[in-house]
């Protein structure tokens, strides 16, 4: 018998997969959805203090071996967003709530709307690669990460994690201010920071000309990025980036992280990716004899 359950500090999942923010996560049904397609949580999107529209077309582009958005953040507000969070009270996952700010104050007000209308944890989107003001520039330094995760933890009951950014000199440096600052854990990692231009046109794809690629090519780079923050850190690492199959979840983990987060993957295999993906790590988990994931969490580290 494979048990498929995890646990990530005070939150217990069904199964080790997670819906990213960004992806199928607006609306209260489209994360019924996912929760009915078998992810273990879900994450929402991105939810800042005041309604934002986001940029202009164009916004996504499919690339050789990815997805390359700058969607600029668009968001109803929190105020808003209460209506989607009433309609999940009863979801039987984790609905964890995820929030932007530009400063510790307005990151801790965001914290206590989504403790309020329902989220079971909180992840802080320190590491946008494509909205000036709300990502880069905050998650590229220690000392405003671990002041952030501080005064979040100080405002709510639930658990707190920060996502971090990979376009730094040292992810683990950033991973360590999160801890120090209280995290319940990480998650790593966020879109990186890429562009395409157009040959005949002779210019940026994208309106903001530069955004966040994501999908099966920065696999790689997230499981470096999770490798090495395990070595060094105490807290749960949650692993994110390019996971299309049973078998890149399996990677993350054995890389030392104890669940993952799936976006880009419904891209291209749909909604069923999450029951999928755990169908396929159960068959993994059976013929290397693994009857638990704790048990086979960060091999790869011994």
């Amino acid at each position: 018998m494979v048990d498929l359950s995890v646990r990530i500090g005070k939150l217990e999942l069904r199964n080790p997969t997670i819906l990213a923010s960004g992806i199928m996560d607006e609306t209260a049904d489209s994360i019924k959805r996912v929760a009915e397609e078998g992810a273990g949580a879900v994450v929402t999107k991105s939810v800042g203090k005041e309604p934002r529209e986001g940029y202009a077309n164009p916004t996504v582009v499919e690339l050789e071996h990815g997805i390359l958005n700058a969607m600029g953040l668009p968001n109803p507000g929190i105020d808003a967003y209460a209506d989607e969070m009433e309609e999940l009270r009863d979801l039987n996952i984790p609905v964890i709530g995820s929030i932007f700010g530009s400063d510790e104050k307005e990151f801790s007000f965001l914290a206590r709307k989504m403790q309020e209308y329902g989220a079971r944890a909180i992840e802080l989107n320190l590491s946008c690669p494509h909205a000036s003001g709300y990502g880069a520039e905050t998650g590229s330094q220690p000392d405003v990460v671990k002041s952030i995760v501080h005064a979040v933890k100080h405002s709510v009951d639930l658990p707190v994690f920060a996502k971090l950014t990979s376009n730094v000199t040292s992810i683990v440096e950033i991973g360590k201010a999160a801890e120090e600052g209280g995290a319940d854990g990480v998650v790593a990692i966020n879109s990186i920071k890429a562009m395409k231009i157009d040959v005949n046109l002779k210019k940026p794809i994208l309106s903001n000309k530069v955004g966040g690629y994501s999908g099966p090519a920065i696999k790689p780079i997230g499981i470096r990025c999770v490798y090495e923050l395990a070595q060094e850190l105490n807290i749960p690492i949650i692993g994110v980036g390019g996971i299309k199959c049973g078998e890149d979840a399996v990677e993350y983990i054995l890389a030392g992280a104890s669940a993952v987060q799936i976006g880009g993957g419904i891209y291209y295999r749909d909604m069923r990716i999450f029951r999928e993906v755990c169908k396929e790590m159960e068959n993994w988990m059976k013929s290397n004899n693994y009857s638990a994931i704790e048990e086979f969490r960060g091999v790869a580290l011994r």
